[in-house]
């Protein structure tokens, strides 16, 4: 295939399905993809306020949905998840110590993400007050990374000029730099699991 015409069948992928895709990646834990978000609306194919927005929504509502995880069955989760044990000791000891700045910026804190909003649904912290300090922390996450990708985009096109002819290599490559951490990180839990 030329690529000319696989550059229009990126494009029209991220036109069509690019929102939804960052609304169910960072539902699932994605930095990686609201990067690339970012820097498609630096690129024009997709509007910085909507890609921030489906970041929001996915976050906000993938933490909630983690919160009420440990509301309901956490201490089975644990029991079931024995990997994920030792990093909620970790949560569990940061929230007692920084209880309200863990809420607001346990998206930033790599290897606890997805497990701290289930420990917090465990404690004693109320409904109400996770729902407002979850949304504000996800707001300024969504701005932060996604506005982060805007500007990876603006650095590179200094850097290398016009990015039109690099696009596909750019996303490509941070595709892949984002799946390898990824898989490396999932590796080595994977690795350090006590055996039954």
């Amino acid at each position: 295939m030329p690529l000319s015409e696989s550059i229009m069948m990126v494009e029209s992928f991220i036109e069509t399905y690019g929102y939804l895709a960052i609304l169910v990646g960072t539902f699932l834990e994605g930095e990686t993809i609201l990067v690339l978000g970012g820097f498609a609306a630096h690129q024009g194919y997709l509007a910085l306020p909507w890609v921030i927005l489906a970041a929001f929504m996915g976050t906000f509502c993938g933490d909630q949905l983690f919160f009420y995880l440990g509301r309901n069955y956490g201490a089975k989760l644990l029991t079931r998840l024995p990997s994920w044990r030792i990093r909620a000791e970790k949560a569990q000891r940061l929230l007692e110590r920084f209880q309200t700045l863990l809420i607001f910026l346990f998206r930033f804190l790599y290897g606890l993400r997805s497990i701290t909003p289930v420990v917090i649904g465990m404690s004693s912290v109320s409904k109400r007050r996770f729902f407002l300090i979850n949304a504000l922390g996800a707001f300024v996450w969504a701005v932060a990374v996604g506005s982060g990708g805007y500007l990876f985009g603006h650095a590179l096109g200094v850097l290398m000029g016009d990015l039109k002819r690099y696009e596909i290599m750019i996303l490509a490559v941070t595709s892949l730099a984002g799946t390898s951490v990824w898989a490396l990180h999932f590796y080595r839990r994977r690795k350090n699991k006590p055996s039954p």
